[in-house]
């Protein structure tokens, strides 16, 4: 089952059928436990529409916060590192280490939907999109939900000093999640692959690919750190961390289209503003 923001309400995708509300709040649907088992038993009640109803898609966040953990997969270890000399240390001990790094993204008003515009940092001479699968937690730490998330990073910030970081994540314009929640408390099944295509006035600038197995830490474990000492009243995401990260010499430019694929989630589009 998947679930749609659009412009004018929900979209419900399940069992090749479409539902829609125009009265139904995400944060109310969010905040339950149950997510899953109550939205089969509302959508019934909802109206039947067309796949037509899914244009003008929004992303699919309401009140949540977005929080991203850092150096999960070994392939963004090797990236900080060498993005960082003076720090390379602080991303190697991470990595390994029994507690991860997780660090505040973005509020709403900061995260873009499918077809629309994420944002590089005018500052910024070197700056990447991040292929991440984002959860989608409860108030009371229950993951009942995964997205496609775009975590935009300015990689020359970051690396003049990690104490940078907040600026190198959180901007306008620096986060996306699309298109869909895939409403579930199963996970993806681990050879779930991650893709990644950027496109420069139609050509393929960038191309890479993992999978979710690639990843050292569980989600799990990713959210009880994140929950510890923070409470979410509306639920939160928590992105999961990258395994593709372009070759250093290769920065965004305008103009570029950006498609992340995980199977069975989906395909979030954006495009460089």
């Amino acid at each position: 089952m998947k679930l749609y923001r659009t412009a004018s309400g929900l979209v419900v995708e399940h069992n090749s059928r479409y539902y829609s509300s125009t009265n139904t709040s995400l944060d109310s649907l969010i905040a339950r436990d149950d997510f899953e088992q109550h939205l089969t038993k509302i959508i019934p009640h909802w109206t039947t529409v067309d796949e037509g109803a899914l244009k003008e898609l929004r992303a699919p966040i309401g009140s949540q916060e977005v929080w991203g953990a850092g150096v999960t997969y070994y392939r963004s270890r090797t990236a900080r590192m060498a993005e960082s000399p003076e720090g390379s240390s602080f991303y190697d001990r991470v990595y390994d280490a029994q507690r991860p790094e997780i660090f505040f993204k973005t509020t709403p008003h900061r995260v873009v939907g499918p077809n629309q515009k994420v944002a590089i940092r005018s500052d910024s001479k070197w700056s990447v999109p991040e292929p991440e699968l984002a959860l989608l937690v409860t108030p009371n730490a229950k993951i009942v939900g995964y997205t496609v998330a775009n975590d935009m990073s300015s990689r020359d910030i970051e690396g003049e000093n990690p104490l940078y970081l907040p600026q190198a994540k959180t901007y306008d314009g620096s986060c996306a999640l699309g298109p869909a929640i895939l409403v579930s408390t199963k996970e993806p099944d681990p050879s779930s692959e991650i893709r990644m295509d950027i496109l420069r006035e139609g050509k393929t600038a960038y191309s890479g690919k993992t999978t979710l197995s690639a990843r050292k830490r569980t989600s799990e474990s990713l959210v009880s750190y994140l929950y510890r000492h923070c409470s979410f009243p509306s639920g939160c995401f928590l992105m999961t961390g990258t395994g593709i990260v372009p070759e250093d010499s290769f920065t965004l430019q305008a103009g570029d289209e950006i498609r992340i694929s995980i199977d069975g989630v989906g395909t979030l589009t954006t495009f460089v503003g």
